[in-house]
């Protein structure tokens, strides 16, 4: 692929005289650019940070990941710094010097360190700010924020609930809008992400600072707030209030658990594999064991995943559902049946003495409350990978203990 060539490096805070001198002092330098005029888009913005999540927009609308960027050498330590930021590992830089004629006074004056030298902490503070505060001021997308509670949980006690896709700031189509997590592998920058998580937060009323996500592997390690983290696990379980904790979903369940007697919660990532693990009852046995729960008092809900209706497996797969019980899995016999995680879920914490009342699933009566809804059969309310590919967007199941 051709590199895109881009002069966002030129692109200035400055307003006024002062802009328009130093871009008067550049112009000789721009003249082997000539050949680039019926291609070339100028974006002008008031802040480094709004001028390049344009680019970025642009760069993204036309799926391109390798960039040249020209720029005077002074610069590029300040230019990383921004890209570093406002872009993932998707994106492959490429830096060229752009040759400046030693008579831009504007811009020798403008640029006060050394080549290669790191920044000093301060400056990248305020770059962080400038970041921060242009990305607070952007729109949300797709509507406002929507949260989804089940009422099994009580709300005098524990803070929760599950977010869905619309309220936030993500612009790519499977990540629109309100994305939280950012991965090497994907276009959402973990900037954007942390605005998306602020929304939600300030919407539901949690604090993002006192915010932990379990670290996903697809198995049943849960992690005990307060003790050493593992490096990754599934599930999470606390008692410390205003600490919210969470699980993230695209189609695997994110599942929340309550025990309003001892106080106590839980999160879980519950994915095929982590099903079978029995990632969930682990969660539980967490609880029990750390807290003092009674198996008896906790309230398990289950959160937007993909149903049965969408959701297939290779048939040596879904005979280990098959064997937790046959109505897990629908048409057996072909190549790649049709499996219930959910079901099969329900089964599991039911063995492990939940109460059957006090599980939340699709099985609810009343299905204006039904937290459970199929991530795949509705893209306008949830991200799923099934459905959208390698680079989808993420939602969660969040909950708290409040003060």
């Amino acid at each position: 692929m051709i590199p895109f060539k881009s002069l966002k490096g030129l692109t200035t805070c400055r307003q006024g005289s002062e802009r328009n001198s130093e871009e008067e002092s550049l112009l000789p330098a721009l003249r082997d650019f000539q050949s680039l005029k019926t291609r070339l888009e100028v974006v002008r913005s008031l802040t480094t940070a709004a001028a390049l999540y344009t680019i970025k927009q642009r760069l993204d609308e036309k799926d391109l990941s390798i960039i040249k960027v020209i720029l005077p050498a002074l610069r590029k330590d300040l230019m990383k710094v921004y890209i570093d930021h406002l872009f993932t590992a998707v994106y492959q830089f490429e830096f060229e010097d752009l040759q400046v004629p030693w008579d831009c006074e504007n811009l020798q004056k403008a640029e006060p360190q050394s080549e290669g030298q790191v920044l000093p902490v301060q400056d990248v503070a305020l770059i962080q700010s400038e970041i921060q505060t242009y990305l607070e001021s952007l729109p949300s997308l797709k509507g406002g924020l929507t949260i989804l509670r089940s009422s099994l949980i009580p709300d005098d006690i524990f803070l929760h609930g599950f977010s869905t896709r619309t309220g936030g700031i993500s612009y790519i189509p499977t990540l629109s809008s309100c994305n939280l997590f950012s991965s090497s592998k994907r276009r959402d920058p973990q900037v954007v992400v942390k605005e998306n998580l602020r929304r939600l937060a300030n919407a539901a009323g949690f604090n993002p600072e006192t915010f932990h996500r379990v670290k996903t592997d697809h198995a049943n390690a849960v992690y005990i707030m307060g003790k050493t983290e593992p490096d990754s696990y599934d599930g999470i379980v606390t008692n410390q209030k205003g600490v919210t904790i969470a699980a993230p979903g695209a189609d695997c369940i994110p599942v929340l658990f309550a025990d309003p007697v001892r106080k106590a919660c839980g999160a879980a990532h519950s994915g095929w594999k982590g099903t079978l693990l029995g990632v969930s009852m682990a969660t539980v046995n967490a609880m029990v064991s750390e807290y003092g729960c009674n198996v008896k008092d906790i309230r398990v809900v289950l959160g937007p995943s993909v149903g049965p209706c969408c959701y297939n497996l290779p048939h040596e797969s879904a005979k280990e559902f098959h064997r937790i019980d046959p109505k897990c899995v629908r048409q057996f016999d072909s190549a790649c049946p049709y499996i219930d995680i959910r079901r099969a879920t329900r089964i599991l914490l039911e063995s492990g003495g939940i109460l059957p009342e006090n599980i939340q699933d699709d099985s609810i009566t009343d299905q204006s409350q039904n937290t459970t809804l199929c991530t795949a059969c509705h893209p306008d309310k949830f991200y799923s990978h099934f459905r959208d590919g390698p680079n989808f967007g993420t939602q969660i199941g969040f909950i708290s203990i409040k003060d």
